[in-house]
């Protein structure tokens, strides 16, 4: 998933690219951008009141770990029949407290950074407090390749693999707290405010950067992005000091906090109905974790894109994305379906992925039809790709087969400081 604008210490590249996938993955349509996730006001009292409403009865329970650096991730039914939807589960806590709840189906994103959870996805027991001044609540406009979401900011205690990131700021969507978007951000596109349209509980952004803005906005106050909001829920454009702004967990755990390793097992070109792998925690910090012979790709430090060559053709926004349910790239040689491509039989690709430290990786992909992919009962499919303009999107079809590492900037790892990817 990715978002339009780009500044340091963030990724969220999806959203504005045209074809970007972000977990939606029916036959009817392009995979919808990476979400993101929007604050949700507080009320005057600076606590919100989650609505408490039902999970989605397709959501996936993944089981919690004990092992403390290896979160259980999978890739099974998902909402709205999507495919390559890989989702973890999430505990959240009242900060300071052991009021807590583990929340299911959270896509796991490397392609933004922080936790946005839907409002409706929490009890009503759990009431999380605002971030803002004053009376006021801080809001967040989050505009992806699908659409856009929007609610509050607020504190918790977020909890995995026996890994605390402690009063962290979330975003906490479709906050009925703030129940009127800003026009500027009901343009972006369709809403993204419901389990049937985020196609999920929520999202884990796990990305590049330990801040899903940075510096852009902390110096000014940007449109779509966050909003200083009065008692009346009435919200102008704002800035952000960063300690404030919706953070990368992993980015705030006390050990294992410079990255994350995708690790998921090979399927078949025919797809699979079920996928279980581990999200592991740090870079060179764990045995389980060593990069050992991975190809170490820097990324652009300010928007965490690299260059992909591939047909003749070269892709300087080029990203490699959890969040995205396909590969996404334009080949006008190809026989599209919709968004999709549907080649008569299985073809073979590849691309050259070069990153800003001059290091060059030679992939090899495949595209299936996607109209049969669709048209079966799996739900992890390798072989998926739809259509984009300028961009090369690594989507989830990437991750299979291969351990993939993303590094935060500027943190540590035993290849130098992040950001980049490897695998």
């Amino acid at each position: 998933m990715k978002i339009s604008s780009h500044f340091p210490a963030l990724l969220l590249v999806c959203a504005a690219l045209a074809g970007c996938g972000g977990g939606n993955g029916d036959s009817s349509q392009a995979g919808a951008a990476s979400q993101a996730s929007s604050p949700s006001a507080a009320s005057p009292s600076g606590a919100s009141a989650p609505s408490g409403d039902a999970v989605s009865s397709t959501a996936t329970s993944v089981p919690q770990s004990n092992t403390p650096n290896v979160q259980p991730i999978t890739v099974s039914t998902a909402p709205g029949l999507t495919r390559n939807m890989l989702t973890t589960s999430v505990t959240v806590c009242q900060t300071g407290s052991s009021n807590c709840a583990t929340i299911d189906n959270i896509q796991v994103d490397t392609g933004s950074n922080g936790l946005r959870i839907l409002a409706s996805a929490l009890p009503a027991s759990l009431p999380l407090a605002a971030v803002g001044s004053g009376s006021g609540v801080t809001g967040e406009c989050a505009v992806f390749g699908g659409g856009y979401t929007w609610g509050a900011v607020r504190s918790a205690d977020v909890r995995m693999a026996g890994q605390l990131a402690a009063s962290i700021p979330i975003q906490l969507i479709a906050d009925p707290a703030l129940p009127d978007v800003p026009t500027d951000c009901a343009g972006a596109g369709p809403s993204m405010l419901t389990v049937a349209s985020l196609r999920a509980n929520g999202i884990l952004g796990v990305g590049l950067f330990a801040a899903d803005c940075g510096s852009g906005c902390v110096n000014t106050a940007l449109p779509r992005w966050y909003y200083s909001c009065d008692a009346s829920g009435a919200c102008l454009a704002s800035t952000q000091a960063l300690a404030q702004q919706v953070s990368n967990p992993v980015s705030r755990f006390a050990l294992d906090n410079n990255g994350v390793v995708i690790d998921l097992p090979a399927i078949a070109d025919a797809g699979a109905a079920s996928v279980s792998g581990s999200l592991i925690f740090g870079i060179g910090t764990q045995a389980n974790n060593t990069l050992g012979g991975a190809s170490v790709v820097k990324t652009n430090q300010v928007t965490g894109y690299v260059v992909t060559s591939s047909a003749g053709q070269t892709y300087s926004q080029s990203y490699i994305d959890s969040g995205s349910n396909a590969l996404f790239f334009n080949n006008t040689q190809l026989p599209q379906c919709g968004y999709w491509y549907c080649p008569s039989a299985t073809q073979t690709a590849s691309a050259s992925i070069v990153g800003t430290n001059g290091a060059t990786s030679t992939v090899s992909f495949s595209i299936g039809n996607a109209t049969t992919l669709f048209a079966s009962s799996n739900n992890a499919f390798n072989n998926l790709a739809g259509i984009s303009g300028n961009s090369f999107g690594w989507g989830l079809p990437f991750f299979f087969g291969r351990r993939v590492y993303t590094a935060i900037a500027s943190r540590v790892t035993s290849a130098g400081p992040g950001p980049y990817y490897a695998f």
